[in-house]
């Protein structure tokens, strides 16, 4: 069970899914007010929805790390059989899914499939299959499968504009709590854009009391439409159960992912600002003669992108995006990020205490410099690290510094030299025994030096490190 901060436990599975009904307007939404009203049953709703919900049963293989005298077949004919030798671990993890495509296309959250090396799918009936990952995206915690020789067209689960939901809104999440099989609970919307939830980097969850527990993620948060409002993806809890404080992701995040795959696209696609941001606090906030501190306060501005082109200024103040507001960067990276490709937002930002307007075109990040991605080999404490050319869509894909250069680790063979001697995905190499790391190619030369000490200088999460490692 993953944890959330002050004891928040993170979901493994929830399921749920809808067929297409005509979506409910703020206007039709009512309380009921006669005995005959509050006998109405959430079963033909249910009943729609269940054939688009699905279990996604996970398995990682974690290879056992042996002493390097197990390489030597002499000391192998003494120990390779004992008992005492290191085994495989298989960890299996339980999620949900749901379906968007009648061909089989799922999406589900990324947690529940992450560093899987077998997915299998089980549907509402019965019928189980095999699955591939066609996208991931680790920031948004979402990922989308395709089911493998599925006959026949699917139920699928239509969205609804997670936008235009209220609190106090009914919903129901569908899922498989726990393993003991599909199973639907209710509650209303508890609140929006919450932030601070640590699964995803767009902070800007539904917050939902209906029961979700250890088994829902990547199950659906549905209205009473039967439309998808939301992937459930964690919850607060003490003790590992619902205590009725659940997150799930707006749809409207989750279909930009869902539209990405059905694209073909390697890569989520989504808008980039190209500037860095951080909250207005209240000394901000006076120091600017606003009347509140509120909403994302512009502290970098990259040179070539988005922001830079339509005029964005470091010490700006975005207070909207397309009219609306945005109370932080949470809130401000969600509702950019959600916007489609093409055109442009207009951003309503504070600059020298007056409100102007800044258009902003909406573009993916690009991909300046080829990714040459490449995993290490040689003698050096490196080998086994996944390394990629620096670009602004790479930047953008891992989260790393919008001007950050050269060559950036994007994944560690777990049991190699580079995870025993603690590198990390996103961890930038800046230097090598004292040549500066240009790219991808200039790396793979210096690793192939036989060396008795490796100097090497890093940068993680905006802090440099510099250590000395033995080859």
């Amino acid at each position: 069970m993953r944890r959330l901060s002050f004891a928040a436990a993170v979901l493994l599975g929830a399921q749920m899914s809808v067929a297409c009904l005509a979506p409910a307007t703020a206007q039709d939404a009512a309380v009921p007010t006669s005995p005959a009203e509050i006998k109405l049953s959430f079963a033909p709703i249910v009943k729609r929805v269940t054939a688009a919900v699905v279990n996604v049963y996970a398995q990682h293989v974690e290879k056992a790390q042996t002493n390097p005298m197990f390489d030597d077949p002499f000391f192998r004919r003494f120990f390779g059989g004992g008992e005492g030798t290191p085994r495989d671990r298989v960890e299996r993890s339980l999620g949900s899914g749901v379906i968007v495509g009648k061909d089989g296309m799922i999406v589900t959250n990324y947690h529940v499939i992450e560093n899987a090396t077998q997915i299998r799918v089980a549907l509402a009936d019965k019928r189980e299959f095999d699955a591939d990952v066609v996208l991931t995206d680790e920031r948004g915690d979402l990922a989308v499968l395709k089911l493998k020789g599925v006959k026949g067209d699917l139920a699928t689960l239509d969205f609804a504009d997670s936008d235009r939901v209220q609190v106090g809104d009914l919903v129901l999440a569908v899922g498989d709590p726990f393993g003991v099989g599909q199973t639907v609970t209710s509650g209303i919307i508890s609140a929006l854009a919450r932030s601070q939830i640590g699964r995803s980097d767009f902070q800007s969850f539904i917050q939902t009391d209906a029961a979700i527990n250890p088994g829902n993620s990547g199950g659906a948060l549905v209205d009473m439409s039967g439309r998808l409002v939301g992937i459930n993806t964690a919850i607060v809890s003490r003790s590992g159960g619902s205590i009725g404080i659940g997150f799930a992701i707006p749809a409207a995040m989750v279909e930009v992912v869902v539209n990405s795959a059905k694209a073909g696209s390697d890569r989520v696609l989504r808008p980039w600002l190209g500037a860095s941001l951080q909250g207005v606090t209240p000394e901000i906030a006076e120091s600017l003669s606003m009347d509140r501190p509120s909403g994302a306060l512009v502290t970098q501005v990259g040179k070539a992108g988005p922001a830079a082109k339509g005029g964005l200024q470091t010490g700006d103040v975005v207070l909207d995006v397309d009219g609306v507001e945005v109370s932080d960067p949470d809130e401000f990276g969600y509702r950019f990020a959600t916007k489609p490709l093409g055109g442009t937002a207009r951003l309503g930002v504070l600059r020298g205490g007056k409100r102007i307007t800044v258009a902003v075109a909406l573009e993916a990040a690009s991909e300046t410099t080829p990714r040459d991605e490449a995993v290490l080999q040689g003698p050096s404490p490196l080998t086994g690290a996944k390394v990629a050319n620096l670009s602004p869509a790479v930047a953008e894909m891992l989260g790393v510094p919008m001007d950050a250069t050269g060559v950036v680790v994007t994944d560690v063979v777990e049991g190699s030299a580079a995870a025993t001697f603690g590198f990390q995905k996103k961890d930038i190499i800046e230097v090598l025994n004292g040549e500066k790391v240009k790219d991808v190619g200039a790396l793979k030369g210096l690793v192939q030096n036989e060396r008795r000490l490796w100097r090497i200088t890093i940068s993680r999460d905006g802090q440099q490190i510099s250590t000395i490692l033995g080859g």
